[in-house]
């Protein structure tokens, strides 16, 4: 019990300079950040100066999270500033490596995971629930690796479309199948409502600008009834599983890059890769993004603790 007090405690000081600077007595709550309900949901002790009847309305955790951290301002991850300078120069600084680094990238990734990619791949797009009959489409496409999975279990690749920014990445998946490729970025979709009937993604989350924008734009290509499926690496939560994790990808992966690929951009690439994978918001905040966007049978799958497959439904 003393250790729950403490820890509360801690929680709280650590709060309450944020409520003191977003929620002040003196000025009106219509458009004040609102923590209050926060910290009754918690069962935090609240300093007198912010006590308050409770809206019934927040007896609903999600609605109470949603006040203080609106789904439409959330990130995959925050900015890095070594990076780029702003949100809105990610997606220049994202193209620009990856474009670079595109004549490495099926090499690097094949070599860093094992030789495994192409096998988990097609086991995932067939465990949930791809058909031969199936539009597929393939957003942040990359070279073409989900996309040639894919087009094994079709048995054919002209009703796959592939979507990536990059045409560095583009220009080599046109060389692996005859599907349609766009140009476009997943959170502002060049293609028309209720197009199709599966949406993949693989590895890509962690590079848009926006959770809801994009959400948002799945839902609206797909179909009634259609599949959404998205393929990340999740850092693991315990701390020796976490640690050899940054040992591999944020030391060992970037330095054998280089080594065998003998390319600065390349080995910028994978630091990149661990740098956003280190600062991702947790699969809660995904799935919750999900269900924002009206998404239904939200669901997060794990392999080997490590290896998350996204899914959901359009009702």
């Amino acid at each position: 019990m003393r250790n729950q007090l403490l820890n509360r405690s801690a929680l709280l000081s650590q709060l309450d300079p944020l409520i003191a600077r977003t929620f002040r007595p003196s000025e009106s709550t219509t458009n004040a950040p609102d923590l209050y309900p926060f910290l009754r949901i918690l069962r935090l002790p609240v300093p007198s100066r912010y006590r308050r009847p409770l809206d019934p309305q927040f007896f609903n955790i999600r609605a109470a999270f949603a006040r203080i951290n609106p789904i439409s301002n959330m990130l995959p991850h925050p900015t890095l500033a070594a990076r780029y300078a702003t949100p809105e120069a990610k997606p220049d600084y994202v193209n620009r490596l990856f474009d670079q680094g595109a004549q490495h990238y099926d090499a690097v990734v094949n070599w860093g995971f094992l030789h495994s990619g192409a096998a988990y791949r097609r086991h995932a797009l067939k465990q949930h629930g791809l058909r031969p009959t199936d539009h597929l489409l393939d957003v942040a496409c990359g070279t073409g690796l989900v996309a040639v999975e894919a087009a094994k279990i079709l048995g054919r690749a002209d009703n796959i479309t592939c979507l990536d920014p990059s045409a560095g990445m583009l220009a080599v998946a046109r060389t692996k199948l005859p599907a349609h490729f766009v140009i476009g970025r997943a959170e502002k979709i060049p293609l028309a409502n209720n197009a199709f009937e599966f949406l993949t993604m693989g590895y890509a989350l962690r590079h848009v600008t926006s959770l809801e924008e994009t959400f948002g734009e799945y839902h609206r290509v797909l179909k009634p009834g259609g599949r959404l499926l998205i393929l990340e690496v999740t850092k693991p939560t315990g701390r020796l599983a976490g640690f050899f994790f940054r040992l591999y990808f944020g030391h060992l992966y970037p330095f054998l890059t280089r080594l065998f690929t003998g390319s600065r951009e390349a080995r910028e690439m994978m630091r990149y890769y661990w740098e956003t994978m280190d600062a991702c918001v947790s699969p809660a905040a995904v799935l919750g993004a999900l269900r924002n966007a009206g998404f239904t049978d939200v669901k997060r799958h794990v392999s080997l603790g490590l290896f998350s497959e996204y899914t959901a439904t359009k009702a």
